[in-house]
């Protein structure tokens, strides 16, 4: 990671501990803002394609979330049932399949966005000190040891 400031074990416990409560806090409130049906794990995976890749396997969803296969097949079998998604035979192999989100899904995925615009303008106005684009840079860097991590130490 950038920079060779080093920094006592305790305060990075602290950095996590605090990640961890406001993931929990947001995530919460993001989810109270969806549209009815549609929950976090859900939208996650709609984004997860916007922000990562046009396809996938289910397979590649389920250690993307670090979830069980039967819990991404649950949760792709409801955006399909909401046309949000296909699922279709992988041309290449005969077992596997391809998940693609829809056009729908995108809107859907927008209007999630858009649903929650009031919430974050809010937060900006209640926290202006907050340098959203100095904190998304240390947290990009601490995602990325991360997920590098886990490949390398097996725990995908």
């Amino acid at each position: 990671m950038a920079g060779q400031t080093h920094y006592p074990p305790t305060d990075y416990f602290r950095l996590f501990n605090e990640i961890n409560i406001i993931a929990q806090l947001s995530s919460r409130l993001f989810e109270q803002q969806l549209p009815p049906g549609m929950t976090q794990s859900q939208f996650s995976v709609l984004n997860w394609f916007v922000r990562v890749d046009s396809k996938a396997t289910p397979g590649r969803l389920a250690k993307a979330f670090q979830v069980t296969r039967g819990a991404m097949t649950n949760t792709l079998k409801k955006l399909e049932a909401k046309g949000l998604i296909e699922v279709t035979p992988d041309a290449d192999s005969g077992r596997q399949k391809r998940v693609t989100m829809t056009a729908a899904g995108r809107l859907m995925r927008d209007e999630c966005i858009a649903g929650v615009a009031p919430l974050l303008a809010e937060f900006a106005a209640a926290a202006p000190a907050a340098d959203p684009a100095g904190l998304l840079t240390s947290l990009a860097e601490i995602r990325q040891y991360l997920d590098e991590y886990r490949y390398q130490a097996g725990t995908e």
